[in-house]
């Protein structure tokens, strides 16, 4: 099976290709900048625009299964809009190279606490607020999507370092709200939260859903 992963080297990106090639998959790799990519004869590195939908068509066209871990730059002054275009360009492009799975890395900001989004409490941290609502938008916007199989997992709320970063390959889902252990704490490891990405490629349970996963 063949999966591209965009964002590719970005912090959940890079540990998704790993994750991915020791599992035998192809790789297509897509990023701005590939140079920090692996070589590895599992991986095809693609260096893409995002916004220029042509080429990023064509470097998708014939993989099995898209992974957005797109990400517009958390100290980005136009952060909101730009994941907003840019994971709104990522989703007509994946339609029109004829891929019909797709799944999205979201933010664990649109997680629900008694109803209510993460995001929108009052004490969320204003630095990552911008990125956290453009994903937690967004989740609103692909539920309405008919023509693609896709999912979204939103991460715990806690990851590296909090979470440990080690890969166990153990974890429990949820769908939408936190996963929260012993101790009343919702965390993952990076690697874990690509081992639980990787896990839904092969199982398909969280199809045309929102799921999240912690310990």
């Amino acid at each position: 099976m063949k999966v591209a992963v965009i964002g590719s080297t970005g912090y959940v990106g890079t540990h998704l290709v790993k994750e991915l090639v020791d599992r035998n998959y192809q790789v297509v790799a897509l990023a701005r900048h590939t140079d920090s990519i692996p070589s590895n004869d599992k991986i095809t590195k693609v260096q893409v625009d995002i916004n220029n939908h042509e080429q990023l068509v064509n470097a998708l066209t014939g993989v099995d299964v898209v992974i957005s871990a797109f990400n517009a730059g958390w100290t980005n002054p136009n952060l909101y809009e730009d994941f907003t275009q840019g994971a709104l360009a990522i989703q007509q492009a994946v339609k029109d190279a004829g891929v019909r799975r797709f799944i999205v890395v979201g933010g664990a900001g649109s997680l629900l606490i008694d109803g209510n989004r993460l995001v929108d409490s009052p004490d969320f941290l204003r630095e990552i607020k911008p990125g956290a609502l453009a994903a937690a938008d967004y989740l609103d916007t692909i539920r309405k999507e008919e023509q693609l199989n896709w999912t979204m997992i939103s991460p715990a709320i806690e990851m590296n370092p909090h979470a440990g970063g080690t890969r166990t390959g153990n974890y429990r889902t949820g769908l939408d709200a936190p996963v929260f252990d012993q101790e009343g704490r919702s965390r993952l490891s990076v690697e874990d939260l690509a081992v639980a990405i990787v896990d839904e490629i092969e199982n398909k349970q969280f199809t045309n859903k929102r799921f999240t996963a912690a310990y």
